[in-house]
């Protein structure tokens, strides 16, 4: 059995601010989760903090651009190296976010590598770009754009590395119905990547799903995949501690059995934990929720 090692990347450099003069509590989800026990829990090794840039937007203004782009940039390849480290040695490496701009530092350390997939398991496909968007701005809200190669060159070619993945090793579950004909899931079926929404997911059965991405993601032309795990695609009843509580998301028992055939595969490298505040989680319970969620998923216990 591989071993798990824990690496906490703290960064809200991708999302916006909750409110005038204060920064996303997101960067507190790694100290919730080990609160919780789940370094213990996982019996997984110590894998350390990659400390990210001050969150400081400065003098950005909407049409700039991607905010904090050169403090985002330098953390991806600070947090590339620590993920490239572990995934080489055979390691399981579980990354506790932070805001979904995290998984550019997977998707970095994995380009370096070779070819790579991505299950993305996120509540909204995080794919906004110039081609479906003028609203540009948060990378938390982009990632999935980028790591494909759709931006700012100074985010999506760090290294001369454009792009980090292929549309066609990309697949993204778990979106939520409503988001149907939103441009992003619209251009996302035009390159023919794969989207389930939570209907969807249902229709087939969250770990009959699980098992079939992981087989199409089980190919020679592959070196192994990702799993970027938003808490968002959760129902609000039972995660609201999260930036963007959309309602009719999937159950706690409906992650898990997403995840367990997806992170349990013996081509899967590593998981990443992103978006759950505990800021917006005075009680704790989503917290711990999730970290049961996560330990089960890996587990099966």
């Amino acid at each position: 059995m591989r071993n798990i090692v824990v690496v906490d990347a703290p960064s809200n450099l991708g999302l916006r601010p909750p409110a005038p003069g204060t920064v996303p509590g997101c960067c507190k989800l790694a100290g919730a989760l080990r609160e919780n026990g789940i370094v213990r829990r996982l019996g997984a090794f110590e894998g350390g903090v990659v400390v990210p840039p001050r969150y400081d937007r400065g003098d950005w203004r909407e049409g700039d651009g991607v905010f904090n782009a050169a403090a985002l940039a330098a953390y991806t390849v600070r947090l590339a190296d620590r993920v490239q480290r572990h995934v080489a040695a055979g390691d399981f490496t579980l990354v506790l976010g932070g805001d979904c701009s995290i998984q550019l530092g997977a998707a970095l350390a994995l380009r370096r590598l070779g070819r790579y997939g991505l299950v993305s398991v996120d509540a909204s496909p995080d794919f906004r770009n110039p081609d479906n968007s003028e609203r540009i701005g948060a990378a938390g809200g982009e990632e999935l754009a980028l790591a494909t190669g759709r931006g700012q060159d100074d985010l999506t070619d760090l290294e001369g590395l454009r792009p980090y993945l292929r549309d066609e090793d990309v697949r993204v579950l778990g979106t939520r119905d409503g988001y149907r004909d939103d441009p992003e899931l619209v251009q996302l079926r035009e390159l023919k990547v794969p989207v389930v929404t939570v209907g969807e997911l249902r229709e087939r059965g969250p770990a009959e799903l699980g098992s079939v991405t992981a087989a199409s993601l089980e190919t020679p032309a592959l070196d192994g995949f990702w799993v970027h795990l938003d808490a968002d695609v959760l129902d609000p009843e039972v995660m609201p501690a999260v930036d963007s509580p959309d309602p009719d998301g999937l159950l706690p028992d409906e992650v898990t059995a997403l995840l367990r055939p997806l992170v349990r595969s013996p081509r899967c490298v590593g998981l990443n934990v992103t978006i759950y505040d505990p800021d917006l989680d005075p009680d704790g319970t989503a917290g711990a929720l999730l970290t049961d969620l996560v330990v089960a998923a890996l587990t099966g216990t």
